[in-house]
């Protein structure tokens, strides 16, 4: 494994366009302000009911050109198989010690999606055996200041909000290249009914915008966190 120029912020998804349904207006603004910012994908989203492995990824690295992302990986394990076995753990711990980022985004830790749960989980524990030098001890040990959780189906406990009311349309014009995912397709096409295709991306965004509205933001993403986020300054 070659060790690449060190990460400001590596945000896991399990499926291609997680990332981007939870945070891809925060990771709009950190590229904008000069952060360097990585997607890692858990899996190639197999399963999938609509597209294909191939198209998916082109998606993505048309959704990683508009965000500006220094860098998007996909690990290739198993689409509903996120176990959280020794060798899965394995392979996110060594994507976090190759890209060795200040911050860590994950999903959070309660969600419709079952993979979105297990890919939380995966992560966590990740983030923790990334600091053991006894772990993996043929890769440098990684310390990750925090651990930080967005949204993608369901809002809870909001610690934390980013107003990304000038990168909101950044935000959708990364989403809108999942076609596959997000276009309700058309008649004799190979495609079925999803809620993911029915207005999804507009229910993002009255997401979006509601969480904005109390610090009088047009649209803001929350995020989640189990650690206290230390601040040298208010």
């Amino acid at each position: 494994m070659t060790a690449s120029e060190p990460l400001d912020i590596l945000v896991f998804g399990a499926h291609p366009d997680d990332a981007e349904i939870g945070m891809g207006g925060t990771i709009a603004k950190h590229v904008k302000a000069g952060y360097r910012v990585g997607i890692c994908d858990l899996t190639r989203a197999e399963m999938s009911s609509n597209g294909t492995v191939e198209l998916r990824q082109l998606e993505a690295a048309e959704a990683s050109s508009v965000l500006g992302l220094s860098a998007r990986s996909c690990l290739g394990l198993p689409d509903r198989g996120l176990t959280g076995e020794s060798s899965q753990l394995e392979a996110v711990v060594s994507e976090i010690r190759r890209h060795r980022p200040r911050l860590v985004f994950a999903p959070y830790w309660v969600d419709r999606h079952p993979d979105h749960i297990a890919c939380s989980k995966l992560v966590e524990e990740a983030v923790f055996n990334s600091k053991l030098r006894k772990y993996l001890p043929e890769l440098p040990p990684v310390q990750v200041e925090q651990l930080i959780y967005y949204y993608i189906n369901d809002i809870d406990q909001v610690s934390l909000l980013i107003d990304i009311t000038e990168h909101q349309e950044t935000k959708r014009h990364a989403l809108l290249a999942y076609r596959s995912q997000f276009e309700p397709g058309s008649p004799g096409e190979d495609r079925v009914v999803t809620p993911l295709n029915q207005g999804y991306i507009e229910r993002v965004e009255a997401r979006d915008s509601l969480l904005g509205q109390g610090r009088g933001y047009s649209f803001a993403e929350g995020f989640a966190i189990k650690r206290p986020h230390a601040l040298q300054y208010f």
